[in-house]
């Protein structure tokens, strides 16, 4: 099975930046990698994008619960195809963002979560997580306050438990994740992750 690199931080960590640098280079070295997010990548997917990240009077169940169906089907109908025929997989968040957002931001049972996440699935786990660690103070500064979604209006104390959720999750799993400093120069962090990715391809 091909490669399924996963990229997680808080909002305004720089994952899109790096996901597409990482897209360049991968073609370059003449791999055709799917480029795919979270909540996304399907139809119900974008359908319920807005819900997820528009709306603030969900539940965190529901939330949880809607996640989880959209990854399903994300999963069965986009990630599993696409490395079951060989094409890395490049992915915007994951299962870790609902662990940290949902369990450490929200306040939900982590088992819970966790065995929801595992249903989605099927079992499915990233090959590479790629966590670019920001400060919460550096990405509400990079985020225009006038636009600000469901999660990225949250308080600070919402963010930090957040980011030490991403942070535990990294230090107990290192060898399929890397912690990355995202207050770098992007060239700098991309420059990080090639060498890691490059003994999975």
């Amino acid at each position: 099975m091909a490669p399924f690199v996963v990229f997680e931080g808080i909002d305004g960590s720089g994952k899109t930046t790096q996901i597409d640098i990482l897209r360049r280079t991968l073609i370059s070295n003449g791999h055709n990698p799917v480029v795919t997010l979270e909540p996304g990548g399907t139809p119900l997917g974008e359908a319920a994008r807005p819900w997820l990240k528009s709306l603030g009077n969900l539940t965190p169940l529901t939330e949880l619960l809607l996640f989880n169906a959209v990854r399903a089907e994300h999963v069965t109908k986009v990630i599993q195809p696409a490395l079951d025929a060989g094409r890395i997989v490049l992915c915007d968040r994951f299962t870790a963002s609902t662990m940290a957002y949902q369990a450490c931001g929200r306040g939900l049972d982590a088992k819970i979560v966790g065995e929801l996440n595992r249903l989605a699935t099927g079992g499915l786990q990233p090959s590479l997580t790629i966590f670019l660690d920001l400060p919460v103070e550096a990405a509400q500064s990079r985020k225009d306050t006038g636009a600000l979604d469901n999660f990225e209006s949250q308080k600070w104390e919402f963010h930090q438990r957040v980011r030490r959720g991403y942070q535990d999750m990294a230090a107990s799993n290192p060898k399929t994740w890397i912690t990355l400093d995202a207050t770098l120069p992007k060239d700098t962090i991309a420059e990080n992750i090639w060498p890691r990715l490059h003994p999975l391809l």
